[in-house]
């Protein structure tokens, strides 16, 4: 009895002295800090963070923070807010030979997503979208990062992808008699809105269906359709009721059009797009997601790596013209995010795209507003996440010298804030 008072009163001691740890505020300075939202600098900035919110934003001078504040100097850098790449996939790897990674178990897997997330958050990406993955893999390792139990970024999940039979989100590598069917299979549009409630039932906090062919499956071509109008509003309409969010992968236009008056929130890739695809998501108000560096990896790599030649060839199909359409979509005034693919391309390198994204049309400020406040509006979060505010999450990142001046910087982030906790300095 005497032992279990002991203990009691110790661990009442931890506790305490944890509430008022997270009760002690954080004050960061630096050279300057980005409105992303006006794109203007503010020079000399101090931030206070109090548990994890940011509580107060001015210049260094201008007010005082509590006696047992925390500081950090971040001399010659700039405050960013956090990033966020809408299209990453955690539990793959662009490294791993592409047919051993078809041997790997669900165990495996959310291993590999473990590793993943940490790299990526220490990219400066401290929320994501994870588009697809095997037996809920991901929705694990996002549960576990929500429990403080391992560390990574804030994670969207969708969970298994919804695909036609043998569509580009099948798994057509296989021979029949194994008789192999990705988690995702749905045809038809009550099967597919079953598939989108059983992906919320297990999880998911976000959708996503594959309405053309793909690069990195077998046997699909990438431009053509493969889910039919009615089953693409079956599954948005499904996705909406639910309060969550919808996206589409589609490389081919008329993929890309039906997603669009499906109504889905996203479309992912976008590779062949004509003007009528820019004034249709113009008027419905669709987020583009296009990944336009990993085609460099994919195509000096894929082949040492194991990918077959039918896959780098519609790689060689696609590239080009994914970055036309990048350019037609930002000339158009479509609404864009972040999006990398991660996974087809080491993870942690994400931050790579930014610099693509202003050498096919972006300005800087318009490439780091894709990975800032467009996705946080794209996810419902704008009220949370995506700039530096007084009551928004205290999502936090630093680079040396300027990004407006140089997009590159953010290649080498060097300090590391999530919900109020720093995780690299």
């Amino acid at each position: 009895m005497r032992k279990f008072f002991v203990s009691a009163a110790m661990a009442a001691v931890t506790f305490g002295a944890a509430l008022a740890a997270q009760a002690a505020e954080t004050v960061i300075t630096a050279d300057a800090m980005l409105d992303v939202t006006n794109g203007k600098l503010l020079e000399k900035p101090m931030i206070v963070v109090r548990d994890d919110r940011i509580v107060a934003i001015g210049k260094q001078g201008t007010f005082t923070a509590g006696e047992d504040a925390q500081y950090i100097a971040l001399d010659g850098m700039t405050l960013l807010p956090g990033f966020m790449d809408m299209h990453v996939h955690l539990s793959s790897d662009a490294e791993t030979p592409f047919f051993a990674s078809m041997s790997y178990s669900v165990p495996r897997q959310t291993v590999v997503a473990v590793k993943n997330a940490k790299r990526t958050l220490m990219a400066g990406f401290t929320t994501v979208r994870d588009l697809g993955d095997s037996g809920y893999s991901v929705i694990g390792v996002r549960d576990g990062i929500n429990a403080g139990e391992i560390v990574g970024p804030r994670i969207f999940s969708a969970g298994n992808a919804l695909s036609i039979t043998g569509g580009h989100c099948d798994d057509n590598f296989l021979p029949p008699e194994l008789h192999v069917r990705s988690g995702g299979v749905a045809d038809g549009p009550w099967a597919a809105r079953e598939k989108v409630r059983e992906n919320i039932k297990y999880g998911a906090n976000a959708i996503k269906f594959c309405a053309t062919g793909g690069v990195f499956s077998k046997g699909t071509k990438v431009g053509v359709q493969q889910y039919s109008l009615d089953e693409m509003k079956a599954i948005v309409e499904e996705t909406h009721r639910r309060g969550l969010v919808a996206a589409a992968h589609a490389h081919g236009t008329s993929g890309i059009k039906a997603a669009i008056v499906a109504g889905v929130d996203s479309v992912e890739h976008v590779s062949f797009l004509d003007d009528e695809g820019v004034a249709l998501a113009k008027k419905f108000g669709t987020y583009f997601s296009m990944d336009i560096y990993n085609t460099e990896y994919t195509l000096t790599f894929g082949a040492e790596n194991g990918v077959p030649e039918e896959n780098l060839n519609k790689e060689r199909q696609v590239s080009k013209a994914q970055r036309e359409s990048f350019t037609r979509a930002v000339k158009g005034g479509v609404k864009m995010v972040f999006g990398s693919d991660a996974a087809i391309y080491p993870h942690g390198d994400n931050a790579k795209q930014f610099s693509r994204m202003v050498q096919f049309g972006m300005t800087p400020l318009q490439a780091l507003q894709a990975a800032t406040i467009n996705p946080a509006t794209l996810m419902k979060q704008e009220r949370d996440l995506g700039a530096l505010k007084e009551g928004f999450l205290a999502d936090i990142v630093a680079v040396k010298g300027n990004p407006l001046e140089d997009i590159t910087v953010t290649e080498d982030v060097s300090f590391v804030m999530k919900n109020g906790v720093v995780y690299k300095r």
